[in-house]
């Protein structure tokens, strides 16, 4: 199989592909159009993708040929809103709609169960489908648990699921990460979750509050397929690994310039090794010294190599969001993308980057086509 990665952006789909010549880079759908991300499904090749019309909702479309043609179909929808719901936390004195606001998660269920896909939400609802998103359905164990009435918006104004982590030797034990949720596990395929254990720290909340679980921030939760029990978070105040499967976290620190970021890219064979890529916090979100480097962890956090040869080193103020870093299987092949259009690839681990690109769309996520 060629070695490929597909890139979501502002105004369509593209897909970077490497040959003997080397990288090229091609639109396969939706030009103009808000693509808001993408996913493969390595165990039928299926290409799923997420667009974003504002006023008319979002979409979903599907590929099976390799992005050559596209077919619409379903999008997750929420039931109607009870008449007399209150919510625990509005949105600015008004109770959340139940209405899809972004599709900001996609994981493909595991190997055993064809067809099962996974979907995270804003305004916060988990949906599954059994076919391959021909249809969706809203997880309501996790809806109606009465803590998820705790969660709030971060940088959005509702809370959202933005990352999935099903493991592989069990399908049916999966983590969501929620911005402003913590983490939360369910190991019955959904059935009941509870939220994962202490260790993560929101310096924005009361100090009796910070280590609270249901009140994290984490921005992306990346998983080691050889070892699923060690995950890795990007949170808002830094950065965290929990080597028991969620169950207690550990902040890291010593990464320069800075622990805040939003992507992390977790080496899928090697549970010590993980990339960040910093930024200044909070309502600046840019590059330090408007540097784009990316920071490198091969001992579990112990220390950080920051990765800067074939990055632009000054004038440059690339946001990277959280789903647009990536690794490939063999945890060789980077690539990652910024909010002014830039893209980067890495064969060697992060030591060396080429720019693949100056003058894409801004850039929403990057994910390579994986093996089952």
């Amino acid at each position: 199989m060629a070695q490929r990665c597909h890139v979501a952006t502002r105004k369509g789909l593209f897909t970077l592909e490497r040959s003997e010549a080397g990288w090229s880079i091609r639109n396969v759908g939706f030009t103009g159009d808000n693509c808001t991300l993408v996913m493969h499904d390595p165990r039928n090749g299926d290409l799923i993708a997420a667009l974003h019309h504002g006023h008319f909702g979002v979409k979903m479309h599907r590929s099976r040929d390799g992005g050559l043609s596209w077919h619409e179909i379903a999008a997750p929808k929420y039931p109607e809103k009870p008449a007399d719901y209150v919510a625990k936390n509005p949105v600015e004195g008004k109770a959340a709609d139940w209405s899809l606001k972004l599709v900001w998660a996609l994981a493909p269920g595991g190997a055993d169960e064809p067809g099962v896909l996974w979907c995270g939400t804003l305004p916060g609802g988990l949906f599954r489908s059994g076919d391959g998103g021909d249809s969706w359905e809203l997880n309501r164990a996790l809806w109606d648990d009465p803590r998820r009435e705790e969660w709030f918006g971060g940088g959005a104004d509702h809370p959202g699921i933005h990352s999935i982590c099903v493991d592989p030797r069990d399908c049916r034990h999966i983590t969501v990460g929620i911005s402003c949720g913590g983490a939360w596990i369910t190991r019955d395929g959904g059935q009941t979750w509870q939220p994962s254990g202490p260790g993560m720290r929101a310096e924005y909340m009361p100090p009796e509050r910070q280590y609270e679980p249901n009140i994290q921030d984490p921005h992306c939760i990346a998983q080691c397929l050889a070892d699923p029990d060690t995950m890795w978070v990007q949170h808002h105040n830094g950065i965290f690994r929990s080597t028991d499967g969620a169950n207690s976290w550990a902040e890291i620190a010593g990464a320069q310039p800075s622990t805040f970021g939003f992507a992390v890219a977790a080496h899928p064979r090697e549970p010590g090794t993980a990339w960040f890529i910093p930024a200044v916090k909070d309502e600046k979100r840019y590059p330090a010294d408007g540097r784009v480097v990316v920071n490198r962890t091969r001992d579990a956090g112990a220390s950080f190599e920051m990765l800067t040869r074939g990055l632009p080193q000054q004038h440059a103020y690339d946001l990277v969001y959280r789903h647009a870093l990536d690794v490939d299987d063999s945890g060789e092949v980077l690539a990652f993308g910024s909010t002014t259009g830039s893209l980067w690839i890495s064969e060697n681990g992060g030591d060396d980057w080429e720019t693949i690109s100056s003058n894409l769309p801004p850039v929403y996520a990057v994910r390579f086509e994986k093996s089952a």
